[in-house]
Formats: structure tokens, sequence, C-alpha cells
């Protein structure tokens, strides 16, 4: 994507969402830090309790619902922080992905305009921008997904952001869910492959209570979201590994969901992820996790022809 990231592992969306805390998550050890998910306009999230651990799985169960400060104030720390960096000469430094989403009570109809705010808003200090179709936490985002949909929010997303940042192009990437079906996967690989996207985020949460292994009442009590942690690595994997085979090397592929161990960060590069993300093992693990990881895959890359 033109840009150079200090190591493999970052940061996945979702634990900084008002990009509070950018420079010393990066300090911690993350190749890369992803704020967000930004909507356009502020918005309170879902009542609490919404963040759940099922520790049996090491996996968490989230319904947060996009809760933000808003694109214009997280704009407004980012221009701050862009400012600070210049004048003590650490301009540069971690890379910074921008996660934009729609604002829940924004109609299905007018997204696309609601996307295009976040992205002329939020675009001018982004090293690249991230397309969140696919939380199961805002009613009918994921319906987005589908083909015929999410053009148009792409195609308008990537005319505010080339308008917003001048001669710098921004990248832009999809994130989508493991819950799309394989067909719908092979699809969204070839919308991002004609329109010349730069790259897919995969995956999501999954709404799939499936692969755990928590006792039925707990599963029970921690009630409806998206579930992240070890039981998402099977079918992020197999995600991955569908669209490095349908793209080839025509994207960037960043795997994200249920990356625990090195291993684990291995076996998704394996599978054909250019980049790795996490959050529930940084959760589980701690502070330390980063830096170990990213210490154990120095130079670690996708093999030639990883499908």
């Amino acid at each position: 994507m033109g840009l150079e990231f200090p190591a493999v592992l970052g940061l996945a969306a979702g634990f900084d969402k008002n990009a509070e805390g950018v420079d010393a998550l990066a300090a911690l050890g993350f190749g890369s830090v992803e704020i967000g998910t930004v909507t356009a306009h502020p918005q309170p999230g879902n009542p609490l309790p919404r963040l759940f651990r099922l520790t049996g799985d090491r996996a968490l169960v989230n319904r947060m619902g996009f809760n933000n400060a808003g694109a214009e104030a997280v704009a407004e720390r980012l221009r701050r922080r862009q400012l600070a960096r210049r004048r003590s000469g650490r301009a540069g430094g971690t890379v910074l992905g921008v996660n934009i989403g729609k604002t829940k009570v924004v109609t299905e109809a007018d997204a696309e305009a609601d996307y295009r705010l976040s992205a002329r808003l939020l675009a001018p200090y982004a090293d690249y921008l991230v397309v969140n179709v696919s939380s199961p936490n805002t009613p009918g985002l994921r319906d987005l997904q589908a083909v015929e949909r999410l053009a148009p929010i792409l195609a308008g997303v990537r005319e505010e952001a080339d308008a917003a940042s001048g001669e710098r192009r921004v990248p832009l990437l999809v994130k989508i869910a493991p819950d799309l079906d394989d067909d719908d996967v092979l699809a969204v690989a070839d919308l991002a492959v004609a329109d010349g996207l730069d790259g897919i985020v995969a995956t999501n949460t999954t709404i799939s209570r499936e692969w755990l292994r928590s006792p039925q009442e707990q599963v029970d009590a921690a009630g409806a979201g998206g579930v992240s942690g070890a039981p998402l690595t099977r079918r992020s994997t197999e995600v991955l590994r569908l669209l490095r085979g349908r793209a080839g090397d025509a994207l960037t592929l960043v795997g994200v969901g249920g990356i625990g161990t090195v291993d684990d960060a291995r076996d998704r590069l394996a599978a054909g992820a250019d980049l790795l993300q996490a959050y529930s093992a940084f959760i589980y693990e701690g502070p330390l996790w980063p830096s170990r990881t990213n210490r154990a895959l120095a130079g670690a890359r996708r093999p030639v022809g990883a499908a």
C-alpha cells in the first residue's frame, strides 16, 4: 500500500475508538494502530454492560454499538496530535489506520453520505482508511456487504478521501464478516479488485456460537453480540485463504480474528495475510504481548504464492 510498517502485528479497531491512545499503544510494540470504529455523528453505543469474557474459550463477546465521539471530534484530536508530532520532530512513526462505520440512526438509503462525511473529515490524518460494513451490533450494517450496496459506498469514500487528502493517496480497505458464505467472500474480493481497492481486513467478529465450549449458561448470560478471540481462528483463516486464492497479489490482506499465539500468527501469514491485527489476545495476555509477539515474528512475511 506504499506504507512501511515497523512490525507485522497491529492493534485492531475497537480498542481505541476515539484516537485517545495511539502513541502509547504503539509504544507497547504494535506495528500499527487502527482507531475507531468512528461514525460521522457521535453516538453513545448500546446500554451497559456490553463487553464480556468467555474465559474458557479465550473469547470476548461485545455489543458496543460503535460508541464514539463522532468524526469531527476525532478529526480534531488527530489534527492536534499531528501538529504536536511535527513540532517535536516526531512526524511519521506508527502507521495509523482509521476505521469508519455507519451512524446507527442513519438509514441504509443515506449510508453513502454518512460514510462520505467521515472520510472527508478523517482521511487527511489517516495512513489508511477502512470501511466497516461488518459489525453485528449496528442494525442492518451487515446488509451493506452485498456488492450492489457496497460498491457505491466504497466509490463515495474513495472520492472524498482523494479530495480531502490532496496529492497524497490514502489507501482504502474494507472490513468483512466471517459469517459471509464463501460465494459472498469471493464476490467481495472480485469487487475489491475491480474497483481498485487496496485491501481487505478479514475478519470482524462472528454472531455464530458454533465453536464455543463455555457452559451454555455463561453464553446466555453474555447475550447478543459479536464473538472474538480463539473461536474465530478457523473461520477467519478460511476466509483469508479464500480471498488470497481469488485476488492473488492484487490486494493487501490484513488477517484478524483469533490470533492469540505466535503459531496462530504464522499460520495466518502462511494462509495469505500480509499484515496481522489482534484485540482479544491483547486483553487476555496483557501489555507485554504485542512487543513479545512482534519480536518473535521479526522478519516474518507472507510466503510468495501463499493461498
